[in-house]
């Protein structure tokens, strides 16, 4: 009994840190788009020049390319339909929504979205990566915005992520180039694992919450494992949070290279920016306190998709740069939205909305194993009933994020009017 409570304990754990760090990556995204939008256009077309460029070379190399990596009669081939990309924008706008309202990142959303709609895994991974690097590129412009980074502490992270980006693209290649049916499958898998922890975590502190009416903050934690690692005399060494603790703390540069590779390799297999690890790891694992965490990920984030994006999956035709684009304009104003939202929309409200959103990535996911699996030839279930499950799947997800995405614009739209009118029919309005 005694073990089944520190295991429960442990799991509800796992998940406040996971969801904190999606939180944080939301923050980050929603500066990323209000400095994009928010600057003269020239920055504005800086931030879109490499999907644009990458449109420019499927146009240009459309039938050319060998079958295996895109061409006319790929398993995916790289030219879009215009359904195909209004459908994008739909999916980015979506996502943006969902994190700018909730302010938790919605890339949960976007792998499972793009192969609902026919994108094929190892795209929709490769694709989604590209969108955050595009974002990514715009970090320079918010540097200080960015909290207290520690440098030594992010490049060693790197160097390990750069690492775990390798493994983990080249593990993707090689099963698409196995089956492509196996390849939806795993990254299917895998969603369903993560999506499973942050979802349970999410409907709890949901009810939580409702019940006892009060918001607790994420506390900081120095476990004794993070003591021990601090105290392992391995050199060389990074100090850190020198403005929380007198003196600062220190760690070797070991553990940091080997989260970095689990980190780098999870969110090239998944094609997200890897968050929702770095910080119960950082946090918990290393004893890192959140402030610099926040800085620290999202820093790594910018070389980690960098690289992962551009040498591991464009190079080999696993981006969907029209696709790309469409997801970036969408999510750009998304975020912007569904910022705005939560002057308006009750806390309680919100968190019940992300716990099903990311619920319904997990049932849209877990539903498209059984075909998958039978179309790799790893399990027997009728054709039929395969489809139909998936079917099913893909029903619940679009409805249930499509309610959410209708409701944030309705309650923008008539709650924006009335403050509006209201500062219109105000003294001070007036007298101005």
């Amino acid at each position: 009994m005694g073990m089944f409570k520190r295991f429960i304990s442990g799991f509800w754990t796992v998940g406040e840190m996971m969801t904190a760090g999606v939180k944080a990556e939301a923050k980050w995204e929603y500066e990323m788009g209000k400095v994009i939008l928010g600057r003269r256009k020239k920055m504005l077309f800086l931030a879109l020049l490499p999907v644009i460029l990458g449109v420019g070379v499927e146009l240009a190399m459309a039938g050319t390319l060998p079958d295996t990596i895109g061409g006319s009669k790929a398993y995916m081939p790289t030219f879009v339909t215009s359904q195909m990309f209004i459908g994008s924008i739909f999916v980015g706008l979506m996502a943006g929504l969902i994190t700018g309202c909730i302010g938790a990142g919605g890339g949960y959303v976007l792998t499972p979205a793009l192969m609902s709609i026919g994108v094929r895994g190892i795209m929709s991974v490769g694709t989604d990566q590209f969108h955050l690097f595009a974002k990514a590129i715009m970090g320079t412009v918010i540097h200080k915005k960015l909290g207290n980074v520690n440098l030594w502490m992010a490049v060693w992270f790197v160097v390990g992520s750069l690492t775990g980006v390798t493994v983990g693209a080249t593990l993707n290649r090689a099963v698409y180039a196995k089956s492509p049916a196996l390849s939806d499958a795993f990254i299917s898998l895998v969603y369903v694992v993560i999506l499973g922890i942050l979802g349970a975590y999410s409907l709890y502190d949901w009810i939580r919450l409702s019940r006892t009416k009060s918001v607790q903050s994420t506390k900081e934690a120095t476990t004794a494992f993070a003591k021990w690692l601090q105290g392992i005399p391995l050199k060389p060494r990074v100090t850190f949070d020198q403005d929380i603790v007198a003196g600062g703390r220190s760690i070797s540069i070991y553990p940091l290279i080997i989260v970095g590779f689990i980190v780098g390799m999870v969110a090239s297999v998944m094609g997200v920016g890897g968050g929702f690890l770095t910080f119960p790891i950082f946090v918990y694992g290393l004893g890192v306190s959140t402030f610099t965490t926040v800085g620290t990920d999202i820093l790594q984030i910018i070389f980690t998709t960098g690289y992962s994006s551009v040498a591991q999956y464009a190079i080999y035709g696993y981006v969907f740069y029209s696709i790309c684009m469409g997801m970036l304009l969408g999510s750009l104003v998304g975020v912007q939205l569904g910022a705005l939202v939560t002057k308006y929309v009750k806390g309680s409200q919100i968190r019940a909305f992300y716990a099903l959103t990311i619920l319904a990535g997990f049932v849209n996911r877990i539903c498209a194993l059984p075909g998958t699996l039978t179309n790799a030839g790893y399990l027997k279930v009728n054709t039929a009933t395969g489809n139909i499950i998936n079917q099913v799947g893909n029903v619940v997800f679009f409805v249930l994020v499509a309610i959410f995405s209708v409701w944030i614009l309705i309650a923008f739209f008539q709650n924006a009017g009335k403050a509006r009118a209201a500062e219109m029919s105000s003294p001070v309005s007036v007298e101005r």
